[in-house]
């Protein structure tokens, strides 16, 4: 699975999703990718979590923080879940951050990069998705996207969550 930062002008966006991605995925036996750029690392203390998460449960974790690595990334993958996060543990100046995201803006899962993965590769997002931005409409819309299937999937866990904490 490759987690992939990328980029979205509308601000700043929380580190969660990565975070929670790193941290669950090698519970499942994936062997997990992070690739963003050299400014938007993920806190420390997760990372930590994640190496020794994946240590326990067998699997892989690789970092590749590199301004150019999505495609390296991408190469022959079987999930490719693309988030963009902002750069907060780098800088906590929402400005400066907005300046470095800019510098990104070739960070898009678009057909070519998803061409990099395998030919049955998924391609993930939480939704809401910055069209043409983040991602391409021939990826999200495309027959390799189960950006739907997740959403509602997610519904379907938040009402669980929800019946356990009420009941």
């Amino acid at each position: 699975m490759v987690v992939s930062w990328a980029y979205a002008a509308s601000y700043q966006k929380p580190m969660s999703v990565p975070q929670s991605l790193i941290l669950q995925m090698p519970r499942f036996g994936l062997d997990v990718t992070l690739v963003h750029p050299p400014e938007f690392r993920l806190m420390p203390e997760i990372m930590d979590q994640a190496e020794a998460e994946a240590k326990k449960y067998g699997a892989g974790f690789e970092v590749i923080s590199d301004p150019d690595g999505m495609e390296k990334a991408f190469k022959d993958a079987d999930i490719i879940y693309a988030k963009s996060w902002g750069a907060m543990v780098h800088t906590p100046d929402p400005e400066e951050g907005a300046k470095i995201i800019k510098k990104y803006a070739h960070w898009i899962t678009d057909e070519r990069k998803m061409a990099l993965a395998k030919p049955d590769a998924i391609y993930m997002h939480p939704l809401p998705a910055d069209r043409n931005i983040e991602v391409t409409d021939g990826v999200i819309d495309g027959p390799n996207s189960v950006v739907y299937d997740e959403a509602e999937n997610r519904l379907h866990a938040q009402k669980a969550v929800m019946a356990l904490t009420m009941g």
